[in-house]
């Protein structure tokens, strides 16, 4: 009868040992705009590949092409036993409390968003921090003294971003003017190159020479029109550096890569956990691109400056106001 027993516990522990193992099965719901925007959505791409290359585990992912289509996809998901399933982009936030309630089992991610519930796991940015580094950049590299931003949807996120780019506008030259421009209010906002292309120009006319994007795939066409009309472009979410070589004075990067990969990996080594994690410039959740496609750009003086900024923010010598806290921007 011990025997036996050892040989069903036995049993019973290889049959949860894999189910366990069949129960790993990640998944990814993108945001609007596609998972190839060179931008947010493709960073979190990035990030499933490397763990798909690293592990030798696959992944499904969907690409919504309206908004009804968020909330089905994540239940289609869950109802097929794939988790984690990562939710990209705060667009989710609504539908993923409703179907992180309905299956209460299954482990869900978000990012850019805040889902409390026992079974989620959001990941925030300090955007702002990274954006008053490209701030500072932009206007040191200026000949104008005026630089642009274009943002995609407007909601507070980008606002977020906006601003914080102008207080590090004002910080390298209180003076510095700085044109803003959103593309939409809806989530068409991020999939408009064109719409990009057309506000970028409208900047340069007024005298813009350096303008930043955080528009998704609406920013390809920023980025496009900056290099074709000579002047310069900050890319954002991923490196985009490489987009038009030379052209492209650094890019605001946002580790979203590395959420998607952690969310994976915690998943798989069963160490998982819900909450918030809130990650800046000290956590090395944002920051500025330097590579050999820009290198050219940036000056020694250029970097020094950036550096120290960087360490004044990290050390809370150098505040950068959030607008998300109070809707407001201190600096226009």
């Amino acid at each position: 009868m011990k025997k036996l027993g050892l040989a069903l516990a036995g049993v019973a522990f290889s049959a949860t040992a894999a189910f366990a193992q069949e129960a790993f099965k990640p998944a990814i719901v993108y945001d609007l705009g596609g998972k190839f925007d060179k931008s947010f959505n493709e960073g979190v791409h990035t990030g499933a590949e490397k763990f798909k290359k690293d592990t030798g585990t696959d992944y499904r992912d969907f690409e919504p092409q309206n908004d009804a289509q968020r909330e089905q996809a994540l239940r289609r998901f869950a109802r097929d036993g794939f988790s984690p399933i990562v939710a990209v982009g705060f667009s989710q936030e609504t539908a993923l409390k409703k179907v992180a309630e309905e299956f209460p089992k299954t482990k869900f991610a978000i990012i850019d968003a805040v889902v409390e519930k026992p079974n989620v796991q959001s990941v925030v940015f300090k955007e702002h921090e990274g954006s008053f580094l490209v701030g500072l950049l932009a206007v040191q590299a200026s000949k104008t003294g005026k630089v642009g931003f274009v943002g995609g949807m407007d909601i507070p996120l980008i606002r977020k971003f906006a601003c914080g780019y102008v207080q590090g506008a004002k910080y390298a030259k209180a003076n510095a003017e700085v044109f803003q421009n959103m593309t939409g209010t809806t989530g068409a906002a991020w999939n408009d190159p064109v719409k990009g292309g057309e506000l970028a120009k409208s900047q340069i006319d007024r005298g813009a020479d350096v303008i930043y994007h955080a528009a998704g795939g609406t920013g390809v066409g920023v980025l496009g029109t900056a290099a074709k009309e000579g002047k310069l472009g900050i890319g954002v979410d991923s490196n985009q550096n490489g987009l038009h070589p030379g052209k492209m004075l650094t890019s605001m990067v946002k580790r979203v890569d590395v959420a998607t990969y952690n969310a994976f990996d915690q998943a798989k080594k069963g160490t998982f956990k819900p909450g918030v994690s809130v990650l800046g410039l000290k956590e090395d959740g944002v920051a500025w691109a330097l590579d050999d496609n820009n290198k050219s750009l940036i000056t020694t003086e250029m970097k020094a400056a950036a550096d120290k900024a960087a360490e004044g923010i990290k050390s809370g010598t150098i505040k950068v106001h959030d607008y998300m806290s109070d809707s407001k921007c201190p600096v226009q």
